[in-house]
């Protein structure tokens, strides 16, 4: 990766987006990147068009240290700059002779960005040292680092704490590092109780003291780093650069250390779509919800499904209501066109939904219900009634499939019926386990008459384990196939209203082929039961999928 060379005054235009997922987005509890997810993030973050990343602290954290020397080999960035994190030098030393400072250039990054204390307090209390230090510690740091041909930020730590406090102060380590040629200045709400006024309120007065200090307009090049602690990091950077700011930083999918930080790809969205500010190149934002959902692959994080703009949930739609006038305009309860973040727009299909959310969902399915009125009415009754009676297809699009199949064109060809099953569950002194499970199906033909009768039994180390094997084993020799359907998700929940031991039970199981992962959905008094309908409906219809 070209390094030093990429530095220069210019930085990344007149507004930077500032990824910092791989330092900050780290310290999520429960969030633990090897180096090689490192880089895969990196490569994920450059494709999406970011103008820097953040890549961690060399010399003060092993695998960080590992990451650039990695990094300086093994990445080629298309866009973004690779930055590393790191403090300003110690009180009472030059950043030529500090350690630490040193790491970073080692790192052979581009970019450097410097946490500095903004607020008078702890500068004296966590620093234990003068404000006059404090300042020459900035300005010595900025200087050296630009002296190396890099491009230095400055992160101002607790600074919207630090202007209520004390702003003159907080003002001049601002002016102090623009002076000394830092790319802008970062303000950061660093413990994340401010809310939008605060920060409207803050950017406004501390521009206008900046002028009255006598810098230039142009040089006064301000950023935003938010926390979540409010639930307004994303509103509070918005204000932000509503308020001047031209510099972003957030984390992908808003990852961070207790509530977490401004997630950037709501934050990136919101610019392009709601402010008219382009900061991605071409092609750049319809990358949005793929990358959000591989980096949280990467992280081994469930993707937040409700998240704005990349969530499954994001432009879902389960009222009747609703649907109707999606049906007529899809502009009318989508704020923007999903396309445009890559993402879909999905109707979910419940208790709630009339004809037209059950005609959306066909078409979206593949198939047009529009010209049969008849069948429209009768799967529409259908589904309210077994929606009012605890099935959820609003999570089993695969049940739905086949509902509506069944009821417009005969179903799709079943592998097979049920005739009976048993299962049994031994316990022994042991504590030992067992489920056997038999199972007696009719075995379709290829066009759908039963023309062999089988008998098999298989254990397992639960009775849906049992039932599932038995149930391979009786189909494999005709059906080879399923041996590439896997189970990746079972959930059972206890329907509303029910209580105890005879609880009527959902059960939502997850299947795949590898190619396609499909949901389908069972209920019942009895849990077996539940599980049998789920299962035998998501084997039917994986079977069905070529």
């Amino acid at each position: 990766m070209t390094q030093a060379a990429t530095a220069s005054a210019s930085g990344g235009g007149d507004f930077h987006v500032f990824d910092t997922t791989l330092r900050d987005g780290a310290q999520m509890e429960g969030l633990r990147y090897s180096v090689a997810d490192k880089l895969a993030v990196a490569e994920l973050l450059d494709e999406l068009g970011v103008d820097y990343i953040e890549g961690g602290w060399p010399g003060a954290i092993p695998s960080d240290t590992e990451f650039f020397a990695r990094a300086a080999d093994e990445l080629n960035f298309k866009h973004a700059k690779l930055v590393a994190f790191g403090m300003t030098r110690r009180a009472a030393s030059t950043a030529a002779d500090d350690p630490g400072f040193q790491a970073l250039l080692d790192s052979r990054a581009p970019v450097l960005c410097l946490v500095a204390k903004s607020d008078m307090r702890h500068v004296e209390q966590a620093l234990r040292t003068t404000p006059e230090e404090n300042l020459a510690m900035i300005t010595d740091s900025v200087r050296t680092g630009r002296e190396h041909e890099r491009q230095v930020f400055i992160d101002c730590e607790h600074f919207f704490d630090g202007y209520r406090h004390d702003p003159v102060y907080a003002t001049l380590v601002v002016k102090t590092a623009l002076d000394a040629g830092a790319e802008a200045v970062v303000l950061c709400d660093t413990n994340g109780g401010s809310v939008p006024s605060d920060i409207t309120a803050a950017f406004t007065d501390l521009r206008a003291r900046l002028l009255g200090a006598g810098l230039a307009p142009e040089r006064i090049r301000l950023g935003m780093h938010a926390q979540n602690d409010t639930g307004c990091a994303v509103a509070n950077t918005i204000a932000a650069v509503e308020a001047g700011a031209m510099h972003v930083q957030g984390t992908a999918n808003g990852y961070g250390e207790r509530p977490g930080n401004a997630n950037l790809f709501t934050v990136i969205a919101n610019l392009e779509t709601k402010l008219g500010r382009k900061v991605l190149p071409d092609g750049g934002l319809e990358k949005l919800t793929r990358v959000s959902h591989a980096v949280a692959e990467i992280a081994n994080m469930i993707p937040d499904e409700h998240a704005p703009y990349t969530g499954h949930a994001a432009f879902a739609h389960k009222a009747g209501i609703h649907a109707s006038a999606i049906k007529a305009d899809p502009a009318l309860y989508n704020h923007v066109d999903p396309v445009v973040v890559g993402n879909d727009m999905r109707i979910l299909v419940t208790e709630m939904a009339g004809r037209a959310s059950v005609e959306l969902k066909g078409r979206e399915l593949g198939i047009d219900l529009s010209g049969d009125k008849a069948a429209l009415d009768r799967i529409t009754t259908r589904v309210k009634e077994l929606e009012s009676k605890g099935w959820s297809f609003e999570a089993a699009d695969a049940s739905f499939e086949l509902l509506v199949r069944d009821e417009v064109e005969g179903g799709l060809p079943r592998p097979f019926t049920l005739d009976t099953y048993r299962v049994i569950v031994d316990h022994d002194p042991n504590g030992t386990t067992v489920a056997e499970a038999t199972v007696r199906v009719d075995i379709h033909g290829e066009h759908g008459e039963a023309d062999e009768h089988r008998i098999s039994t298989a254990q397992g180390n639960g009775p849906v384990n049992a039932l599932d094997a038995a149930l391979r084993s009786a189909l494999a020799a005709r059906h080879p196939r399923l041996a590439e359907l896997t189970l990746s998700d079972f959930k059972v929940r206890i329907l509303a209203g029910s209580k105890g031991t005879d609880a009527v039970t959902r059960v939502l199981i997850s299947m795949s082929d590898g190619e396609a992962e499909w949901t389908t959905v069972g209920v019942a008094p009895n849990l077996i039961e539940a599980s049998w309908n789920a299962l035998a409906d998501g084997l039917a219809y994986g079977l069905n999928r070529r």
